[in-house]
């Protein structure tokens, strides 16, 4: 902890606690940075997160008393607002919240400063509710009532968006989605990769294509099955999520889903894959750092947080969007393979301790500030 925050009350707050994804370990390093931070959340399913994360005892809203929590809670998002207004952080100096859903609009009240590291905007409320709750995806009753609770919590989300003093966006591509969906400016600091554990390996080159990821519709994990089927190659997928069974019924004998696996099988997988692919427009992306720490290229769908982790032609490519490009993309990657010492060059830019201090300083500007220049 920098001088700057010693002695320091800190309260960090998170959406929900159900699982080990990116914002969780976003959660754990700065858990592990602030040993002595509350923590608070919508809910928490025990032994679902890390033992980092667990000994900081995750106080929790009225929403942990819903039987059968951990199965319902994405279906609970009318009661998201009054719950997190529930939360109480005490008399914390600092929050930091960490967001892509309701945690940002966690209240405060002054001298307490608010900084949000925001992974996104919600995404199903914004721009992106086809993909979530289209009518050829859930039927046109299940849209229209959809549509009309998820407006609500639009003009809610809206609303609440001053709360945090500043915003921290993931990458510059959420940073624009900040400015236009709250109008408010924000810093960019990258999330952690532990370039210390996703290393290359001495394994050899397995020839197949690998796609880490939850198997829901954004992540557009289908293009991925479309475009090596195209092409031939075999393709591991690592992950689980409600599309699995549309995906192996497309998938064929070329397709081997692997479901959820510890880190070190996934590690396992980066060094011996030929090409790692992401097909979906992410807001940051934390698979493509983790493949290229282990010296494996990438292709990626070139827009969103993929533009600013992947160097097109150098640690990988960048492509346009559908299956025929991806498959272009994989060819040119198969055909000349990307050198993997520049993609662990790449990777580094990423490491953890460059994440400690940019959010580190962040944090401390901002308790720092003098009160007319604390809201950006």
């Amino acid at each position: 902890m920098s001088d700057g925050l010693a002695g320091a009350r800190i309260a960090l707050v998170h959406d929900w606690l159900t699982g080990m994804r990116g914002g969780e370990r976003v959660l754990e390093v700065l858990c592990e940075q602030f040993p002595d931070a509350s923590l608070h959340t919508l809910l928490h399913v025990p032994g679902s997160v890390s033992p980092t994360i667990e000994r900081h005892r995750p106080q929790t809203s009225f929403l942990q008393q819903v039987p059968g929590v951990a199965r319902l809670y994405r279906h609970l998002l009318p009661l998201y607002p009054r719950a997190i207004e529930g939360l109480d952080v005490g008399d914390a100096d600092l929050v930091i919240s960490t967001s892509h859903c309701a945690a940002k609009s966690v209240p405060t009240h002054p001298p307490t400063r608010h900084l949000c590291y925001c992974f996104t905007p919600v995404r199903y409320a914004w721009d992106q509710f086809d993909q979530y709750f289209g009518v050829e995806r859930v039927g046109r009753v299940r849209a229209a009532v959809m549509r009309h609770l998820l407006d609500r919590f639009a003009r809610w989300d809206q609303r609440t968006s001053g709360r945090p003093d500043r915003y921290v966006a993931i990458s510059q591509y959420v940073a624009r989605r900040i400015r236009r969906y709250y109008n408010r400016r924000s810093a960019v600091v990258y999330p952690p990769v532990d370039t210390t554990y996703f290393t290359p390996g001495e394994s050899r080159r397995e020839g197949y294509a690998l796609v880490v990821s939850a198997l829901v519709p954004y992540k557009r994990v289908d293009v991925a099955v479309a475009a090596c089927r195209q092409l031939g190659v075999p393709l591991r997928i690592v992950g689980q999520g409600p599309e699995f069974g549309a995906l192996s019924r497309m998938g064929g004998t070329g397709v081997t889903f692997l479901g959820a696996l510890p880190d070190a099988e996934v590690r396992d997988l980066y060094r011996r894959a030929a090409v790692v692919l992401l097909p979906g427009e992410e807001d940051f992306g934390l698979v493509p750092v983790e493949a290229q720490a282990c010296g494996t290229p990438v292709v990626a769908f070139g827009r969103g947080g993929a533009t600013e982790t992947i160097v097109d032609g150098q640690t990988g490519a960048l492509t346009g969007e559908g299956v025929d490009a991806l498959a272009g993309g994989i060819r040119r990657v198969l055909d000349r393979p990307p050198a993997p010492a520049a993609c662990r060059a790449q990777a580094e830019r990423f490491a953890t301790e460059r994440f400690v201090k940019e959010l580190t300083d962040a944090v401390t500007d901002l308790r720092q500030a003098a009160p007319e220049a604390v809201r950006w």
